[in-house]
């Protein structure tokens, strides 16, 4: 499995690196969602330039097509996109639960009708975990069903507990079958299982859900549930009574967060992992992030502006082009706006985590933090 130490920690954060089968991860780390085997409109050899070492791969959206069989075939999702670093797959709960109309739960697992098609499958815990391996993702996840917002504790509990035993179903079959991944002999190490907590908004079934998840022994441990529609205080109320909660020497990932200053916050409080589909999702939409907070490059009045769309960032979109361009392309519907636009995203969500990653080294992440919510005072 992969191999986790920490190198510095300033309060509840820590610096770390993972030691994974397709190079090291220096985290905490911002992990780009590649939902299909590809970042929206973004070549592999950019994002190789932006200096992403981890990306996400979707195990429903990719089971549906092209297929993990094929997949597989081609030698496991990194030779068949071109993509020699890491890749981490999610079990496909979320997509699922997504599905509210189209799926049915049991004991056994989900039965679900495709979104392109209608055509009726089913996921259960082993079956994920077949198709993640067959995807040969280098962390793979178990299978997990999440809960809405709101739901009642009756119900949480009523999940949890049946996440809890689908964990251990998904760790038996790893166990037997993980040296089947595509890429096997080729590497010094192989697959990792990460478990997920769930338990709703419900601190107390978070507790057991991470307690009967570590006694499982797992390669690391992930937060899920969360960004479903709750406030952002209850996600952070959340994260914070379940960190302590989770091994110390593995790592810890909270699944679909966040914005910049979230990401920042969920760092100093010893988060090493997330992702999040915002930065590319919003791009295609026109919103920027940067230093100054977040851009809408439609607005008219960037029409003649001859600033990069942020000053502050070295990235090959600011270096090059203004946001007179970056408007016109976006307003013109040219497909171009939204590759330029994810691009910088993408390098703000990167150099935040970078510059997070030096000022824990440097022990001046709190202060970092404490001047950035002074200025967001000043502004509002």
């Amino acid at each position: 499995m992969i191999r986790f130490h920490v190198s510095a920690a300033e309060g509840l954060s820590r610096l770390g690196t993972i030691e994974a089968p397709h190079g090291a991860i220096e985290t905490p780390v911002f992990m780009p969602v590649g939902t299909l085997g590809s970042v929206k409109g973004v070549p592999q050899h950019l994002l190789e330039e932006l200096g992403i070492q981890i990306l996400l791969g979707n195990t429903y959206h990719l089971y549906l097509r092209p297929g993990h069989e094929a997949i597989r075939e081609m030698g496991g999702l990194h030779h068949f996109m071109s993509w020699e670093r890491n890749v981490l797959t999610d079990s496909g709960g979320f997509q699922v639960f997504s599905l509210s109309e189209l799926r049915k739960v049991t004991e056994q697992g989900v039965e679900f009708r495709s979104h392109l098609d209608g055509s009726s499958h089913f996921f259960s815990p082993e079956r994920s975990i077949e198709i993640q391996i067959a995807l040969g993702a280098d962390i793979i996840m178990t299978f997990d069903e999440c809960t809405e917002y709101p739901a009642s504790r009756a119900r949480a509990q009523e999940s949890m507990e049946m996440t809890t035993r689908w964990a251990r179903r998904s760790k038996q079959y790893f166990e037997a079958h993980k040296h089947e991944v595509p890429w096997g002999a080729s590497r010094a190490q192989s697959q990792s299982l990460f478990g997920i907590v769930q338990g709703g908004m419900f601190s107390e079934l978070r507790r057991e859900s991470a307690e009967r998840l570590v006694e499982l022994d797992l390669a690391g441990y992930a937060i899920g549930g969360l960004s479903v529609g709750e406030p952002r205080e209850l996600t952070r109320e959340i994260i914070a009574s379940t960190l302590p909660l989770l091994p110390k020497d593995k790592p810890r990932y909270v699944m679909g967060v966040g914005y910049p200053d979230e990401i920042v916050e969920y760092a100093a409080m010893g988060v090493d992992m997330m992702d999040c589909v915002l930065p590319t999702r919003a791009a295609r939409h026109g919103l920027l992030f940067t230093a100054e907070g977040r851009m809408n490059i439609k607005n008219a009045r960037f029409s003649r502006d001859q600033q990069p769309a942020d000053p502050s960032c070295r990235c090959l979109v600011c270096l090059r082009y203004t946001r007179a361009y970056l408007r016109h392309l976006f307003v013109s519907g040219e497909p171009l706006a939204a590759v330029l636009n994810t691009i910088h995203n993408l390098a703000h969500y990167l150099d935040t985590m970078r510059s997070v990653r030096h000022a824990i080294k440097l022990g001046e992440l709190q202060a970092k933090l404490s001047g950035a919510a002074r200025a967001s005072e000043q502004t509002s």
